[in-house]
């Protein structure tokens, strides 16, 4: 059986293609494998949440959570060149590829951390990589999260994965997520609200939600 995208070393056998990002600001090829999320296209929900987040923090620090191959990252990285961008994931063959494709395409601003399911560095299968972001990098605080989050890898990994994260965010900061409507968008939701993590639906198109995620008030 194959694994998923969510396993840290997949082992299905490596098959190199292509997938376009096209949006009305950017359009770009990337490299995509077997074994990493929707490597035949760029996931609809994920072109949802491009096409609905507002524009990102001129500079400060932004979060691509669950990067995959990078499409999200890289549109934050090209809408904000200022901005210091961090995509995370899992799946070290897909930061392998994001790297890959925030250097072909000369997004300098773009890093890539592999960490583990409860937000830590995690050993990378080659050897440490010069440059990649740092455990303090990973720390935050975050001005803006993006996230097409893997609701697939269960609730109790899920919402260890968005505490922590979600945790990360400034005080003035904002989480957009994408969440299929029939894969718990809306008790999520609810979910959300009930952390301590105010959430409000901002988009709705083709069977997505896009929720924007902040931190309550202290206090």
């Amino acid at each position: 059986m194959a694994q998923h995208y969510f396993d840290s070393a997949p082992d299905a056998a490596s098959r190199p293609s292509t997938a376009d990002l096209v949006l009305p600001d950017l359009h770009l090829r990337l490299h995509t494998d077997r074994g990493v999320f929707s490597p035949d296209k760029v996931d609809l929900g994920t072109r949802v949440l491009l096409e609905s987040v507002p524009e990102p923090p001129r500079d400060g620090r932004l979060l691509d959570l669950g990067c995959g191959y990078g499409p999200i990252a890289l549109t934050m990285a090209h809408r904000a060149p200022g901005a210091r961008v961090l995509g995370v994931d899992v799946n070290a063959r897909a930061v392998g590829l994001a790297r890959r494709n925030a250097e072909e395409h000369g997004f300098g601003n773009a890093g890539f951390a592999l960490v583990t399911a409860e937000g830590e560095p995690a050993h990378e299968p080659g050897g440490p990589v010069q440059g990649a972001p740092t455990a303090q990098d990973l720390s935050g605080p975050f001005d803006a999260v993006w996230s097409n989050p893997p609701i697939r890898v269960g609730k109790g990994v899920l919402h260890t994965m968005l505490r922590t994260w979600l945790g990360r965010l400034t005080p003035e900061g904002t989480a957009h997520l994408v969440v299929q409507k029939h894969l718990g968008a809306d008790s999520l939701h609810r979910w959300l609200d009930a952390q301590g993590l105010p959430a409000e639906r901002v988009a709705s198109r083709a069977g997505f939600r896009v929720l924007a995620v902040r931190r309550a008030p202290e206090g």
